[in-house]
C-alpha cells in the first residue's frame, strides 16, 4: 500500500470519541488504524496549550506537529500527525507567512538561514494588504511540512459566518494562493489539504439553484464573489468568469476528488448539525486534497468517507502509490518521504531515533520531552546491554586504600539492560543506569562501640563478632578461619544490594587475594569449602530459637514480665 494523506475537521480533538467506532478503543492510536492513514491533517481541535494531554502527544509509532491561537482561547487550531515507520518531515512551520518563530527562537522563519527554511514566502507587494501579517499567523490555522517528495500545507480557512470577517478571509486566501505559487515557481511540489470554507461548483453543494433563487442571486453571481473567484484560480478546471486576475494566469493545484470523481454528485463533506441534514445528505464539499500538477500522476485515489461519524464533517483522503516516476525514473515513495539513508528501494536502513524529531515537534514540549507512555514501555525489546569498561589495576598505595571499595563495587555492578526503543522514543525515562545510587549510611565505630546493646552481647559471649552485620545468603555459607594478611587493615563498607520485593541485602566486598599466590590455588580452596550442618543449625537457632535475656550488673538474667493491665501497655513485654 503507498502513502494516504487524510484530512478532517474534527470540530474538536476528542469530539469523534462520543461516536462510532471511535468510542470502543478511544485513542488516536485505533483511530488512525481504522482511517489507515499515514498522515493526518486534523482542523478544529479547539485546544489551548494547556489542553495537551499525553494520548494526544505521545501517540505510540506517531509524531505530532500543533498550531494553536495565540489569543482566541478554544478556537480554530490546526493538528498534523505523520507514522515514523513511513515518513519523516525534514522541514515544519507554523503559519502560512512566515512572521512566527520556531520554538526557544526570536528569529522568524522567513529569516532563517536558507538551509534551514521551507521558502516560499510572500513578498514585498505580492499581498493585498488587507490583514497584517502577524494577524493572519496568530489564529492557528497552518502548518506546512516539508519532505523530500513536497510540501504538505494543512490549513483551516476562514468561514464566512456572517460577512464580519470577509477582509480578514480574503486576505487569508491571498496569502496561501501568493505561498503556493512562490512554492511551485522554485520547482517544489506542493500538497494542499484541509478545510478551505469555499466551493468551487454548483456540484459541490446541494440545491444551490433553489437557495439561490429564493435571495434574488445568479449563479454566476455566487461565484464571482472574491473568495470563490480566487479559488478557482488556483485550481485546473476552475470556473473564472471573465478575464483572469494579474498574477494568477494559470491555475497550479488539481483538486483530487474531483479528478477521480469527475461527475459525481452528492460528494459534500460538510452538513448543519443544527439542522440535521447529514441524513438527508444536505450539505457542501469544503475539504479538499489538492496537489501541484508535476504530481498529479503520483495518486492512485482520491474519495471522502461520509460514513465515518465524529464531526459535522467527514474525513477525505488521497492514497500515493508505492512507486512514482521522476524524471523518467521509478522511485519508491518512501525513499523520498523520509530523509535520505532511512530508506532504500523502499526497504527501511535504520529506525525512527529522537534525533529526528524537529523543533516544531510536540514531543519537544517540555511537559512531554524525554518521556513515553506506559503501553510503550513493554512494547520493546530489550538492546545487547554494553560491557562495563577495564577497571585499572595500578593505583597508589593511598588512592587504593580510600577507593577501594568504590572499585569494587562497580566491578560487582551488572550493566543494566536498556531496551532498544529508549534512545528511540522522546518520553523515555531515564535509564536506571545513570540514577545517582543511593549512598549508604555506614556506622561509625565509635558510636556503635559506645552504644549499649544487650542482644549484641549475649551473643559476643557465643561467638567472636564478624565484620559488620551479616546477609540472609551468609548463613548458608560455610564459614572460613580468618588468616593474617597484609590486607589486614583494609576495612571497606559493605554495599548496599537489591534483595526481595525490593528489601535492602548488603554485599560484602571480597578480600583481595595475596599477589604472590596464584589464582588455582584460590580457586581449588573455594571448590573444597563444603557446608557444615551444625553450623548452619547453630546458625538458625540464634534466628529461630528462644530469645536470650540480658544480664543485670550483677550478672544475673533479667526478667520477662508482660503487661496484663487494660491500657495502651497491655500485653507489652518488660524486662
Amino acid at each position: 500500500m503507498g502513502v494516504r494523506i487524510t484530512s478532517w475537521n474534527v470540530n474538536g480533538i476528542r469530539n469523534p470519541f462520543g461516536y462510532q467506532p471511535w468510542r470502543e478503543k478511544r485513542t488516536f492510536e485505533a483511530m488512525f488504524d481504522i482511517l489507515e492513514a499515514d498522515i493526518v491533517v486534523m482542523q478544529e481541535t479547539k485546544i489551548q496549550r494547556k489542553d495537551l494531554q499525553d494520548d494526544m502527544v505521545l501517540v505510540p509509532g506517531w509524531d505530532v506537529y500543533f498550531s494553536l491561537p495565540k489569543h482566541k482561547k478554544g478556537y480554530a487550531g490546526v493538528a498534523i500527525y505523520t507514522r515514523n515507520s513511513v515518513c519523516m518531515p525534514i522541514r515544519a512551520e507554523e503559519g502560512i507567512v512566515g512572521v512566527l518563530s520556531p520554538p526557544n527562537s526570536t528569529t522568524p522563519f522567513r529569516e532563517l538561514p536558507q538551509d534551514q527554511q521551507i521558502g516560499g514566502y510572500p513578498k514585498p507587494g505580492q499581498l493585498a494588504g488587507l490583514v497584517d501579517d502577524v494577524t493572519l499567523d496568530s489564529e492557528g490555522r497552518c502548518l506546512i511540512l516539508e519532505f523530500p517528495a513536497f510540501v504538505l500545507i494543512g490549513t483551516y480557512s476562514p468561514a464566512n459566518s456572517d460577512g464580519t470577517r470577509d477582509d480578514f478571509r480574503l486576505g487569508y486566501l491571498d496569502a496561501l494562493d501568493v505561498r503556493i505559487r512562490n512554492l511551485i515557481a522554485m520547482g517544489k511540489r506542493v500538497v494542499l489539504t484541509g478545510d478551505l470554507n469555499v466551493i468551487r461548483s454548483p456540484v459541490d453543494t446541494c440545491n444551490l439553484v433553489d437557495r439561490l433563487r429564493k435571495e434574488g442571486m445568479t449563479v454566476d453571481d455566487f461565484f464571482s464573489t472574491p473568495s470563490r473567484r480566487l479559488f478557482n484560480h488556483l485550481v485546473f478546471e476552475g470556473d473564472v468568469l471573465g478575464p483572469r486576475d494579474e498574477n494568477r494566469e494559470k491555475p497550479v493545484l488539481w483538486d483530487l476528488g474531483r479528478l477521480f470523481h469527475p461527475t459525481r454528485e452528492g460528494m459534500f463533506t460538510c452538513w448543519d448539525t443544527k439542522r440535521n441534514t447529514r441524513p438527508a445528505n444536505n450539505g457542501s464539499r469544503i475539504d479538499y486534497v489538492l496537489c501541484s500538477d508535476n504530481m498529479k500522476e503520483w495518486f492512485t485515489d482520491s474519495n471522502i468517507q461520509e460514513g465515518l461519524m465524529g464531526s459535522d464533517h467527514c474525513p477525505v483522503y488521497a492514497t500515493l502509490k508505492n512507486v512514482v516516476t521522476i524524471d523518467g525514473k521509478e522511485v519508491h515513495i518512501r525513499d523520498i518521504m523520509n530523509p535520505t539513508g532511512v530508506f532504500k528501494n523502499g526497504v527501511r536502513l535504520r529506525d525512527w531515533t529522537v534525533k529526528d524529531l524537529l523543533p516544531l515537534s510536540a514531543k519537544l514540549i517540555p511537559e512531554f520531552d524525554r518521556r513515553r507512555s506506559i503501553k510503550d514501555m513493554f512494547s520493546r525489546k530489550p538492546a545487547v546491554s554494553k560491557s562495563t569498561p577495564p577497571v585499572p589495576t595500578s593505583q597508589s598505595s593511598e588512592s587504593s586504600n580510600k577507593d577501594s571499595a568504590k572499585i569494587e563495587s562497580s566491578v560487582d555492578e551488572k550493566p543494566t539492560e536498556v531496551p532498544a526503543s529508549q534512545s528511540e522514543s522522546v518520553t523515555s525515562a531515564p535509564s536506571p543506569a545513570k540514577t545517582p545510587r543511593v549512598l549508604k549510611r555506614t556506622p561509625s565505630s565509635t558510636t556503635s562501640t559506645s552504644r549499649p546493646q544487650k542482644k549484641a552481647k549475649a551473643a559476643l559471649a557465643k561467638e567472636p563478632s564478624s565484620k559488620g552485620q551479616s546477609s540472609l545468603m551468609g548463613f548458608f555459607k560455610p564459614k572460613t578461619t580468618a588468616s593474617p594478611s597484609t590486607n589486614s587493615d583494609i576495612k571497606e563498607d559493605p554495599e548496599p544490594i537489591g534483595g526481595v520485593d525490593g528489601a535492602s541485602d548488603v554485599r560484602f566486598p571480597t578480600e583481595p587475594n595475596d599477589e604472590n599466590e596464584p589464582k588455582e590455588a584460590s580457586d581449588a580452596a573455594s571448590s573444597e569449602m563444603v557446608f557444615d550442618p551444625i553450623q548452619n543449625k547453630e546458625s538458625w537457632s540464634k534466628i529461630l530459637g528462644k530469645r536470650v535475656m540480658p544480664k543485670c550488673e550483677h550478672g544475673e538474667e533479667c526478667i520477662s514480665l508482660v503487661t496484663k493491665k487494660q491500657g495502651v501497655n497491655r500485653a507489652k513485654l518488660e524486662e
